[in-house]
């Protein structure tokens, strides 16, 4: 077997107790790091748990934006209903808005008045 010839050091070696003291606090720390980082990727209970929490904000944040935009488009409708068309028309929606129960019973009886038609054209046979 051959031996090192001229007395080389392996690079990286400790020129001292003290550096090697050094060396070797700093190895545990990397080391410690690293567990950490590996213990935290395996605890799946928790990533879960920190994953449905962010979920559960950007899914608040979008229900907010939501309502915001529909309250908007809402009034934009009601402002273009309420100030387009002729003046009756005009009158009618703009009660509508302010009553809105008779009107959604007025249509529920037309519906109504519009299938009992459609079935009894059906039943005598005028197609």
């Amino acid at each position: 077997m051959t031996e090192p010839t001229g007395g080389a050091k392996p690079t990286g070696g400790a020129k001292g107790p003290d550096e090697l003291r050094r060396q070797i606090e700093q190895t545990r720390g990397e080391l410690g790091n690293t567990v950490e980082q590996l213990a935290g990727k395996a605890d799946v209970k928790g990533r879960a748990r920190a994953r449905a929490a962010d979920l559960r904000d950007k899914a608040g944040a979008m229900t907010v934006q939501l309502r915001s935009s529909a309250a908007q488009a809402g009034h934009s409708v009601q402002d273009r209903a309420a100030h387009v068309g002729p003046r009756p028309v005009r009158n009618v929606v703009q009660a509508g808005m302010r009553h809105p129960k008779p009107v959604l019973m007025a249509g529920a009886a037309g519906a109504v008045v519009a299938v009992g038609v459609v079935r009894w054209r059906y039943v005598h046979g005028h197609r």
